[in-house]
């Protein structure tokens, strides 16, 4: 028997980002989170971190683009100058780990103009030049990644917030202010 189904809207950043939840997910079970291990690094934080970062640039770029159809944004530094122009306060976004007590502003640097983030830095020093920047592969710096990625992916899909199912088991967007052309609103308050 063939049993035909409605279209299933599927989310492929959203479930990129799940993915990789659970795998920082099960890293926490090897390494706690806690302030006294932040500037723990290992082999499975590069990738994780290298992932997570790539998965910022590809969403960067979206939401740029979603922005304007005539974004020509590939660099920290464009994605910067657009995504500030439109959210002027994506530098106060936070996103919340309340398993382990942490609050992270993974754009804070955008404060700032032309300031990448420290993550963002860490990720190209551990990609390009893994010999001499190893270290930097630290888990503070995968869990900002992993902060910034799910802002982006808030700021994708604000609309439809309430599509992405399931819900992040680990990371919680809160609120921060957004410049949306038509006045500043509070948006996706998950308390």
């Amino acid at each position: 028997m063939i049993v035909k189904s409605s279209k299933i809207q599927t989310h492929p950043h959203w479930t990129y980002f799940l993915c990789l939840e659970e795998d920082v997910i099960r890293l926490s079970r090897w390494i706690e989170f806690a302030e006294s291990n932040f500037h723990c690094y290992s082999i499975e934080i590069a990738r994780l971190l290298m992932a997570a970062s790539s998965e910022v640039d590809v969403l960067a770029k979206i939401v740029c683009r979603s922005i304007s159809d005539s974004s020509k944004a590939a660099s920290i530094g464009k994605y910067q100058t657009e995504l500030t122009a439109t959210y002027p306060t994506i530098h106060k976004a936070l996103t919340t780990i309340p398993r382990f007590g942490i609050e992270l502003h993974p754009w804070s640097s955008w404060e700032s103009a032309q300031n990448p983030p420290s993550w963002w830095t860490a990720t190209n020093k551990v990609k390009h030049h893994r010999s001499e920047h190893f270290e930097e592969a630290t888990l503070i710096n995968l869990l900002n990644a992993m902060a910034g990625l799910i802002v982006l992916i808030t700021l994708l899909y604000k609309n439809r917030m309430n599509e992405l199912q399931p819900l992040s088991q680990l990371f919680i967007p809160k609120a921060f202010l957004l410049n949306m052309g038509d006045g500043r609103v509070l948006f996706r308050d998950r308390a």
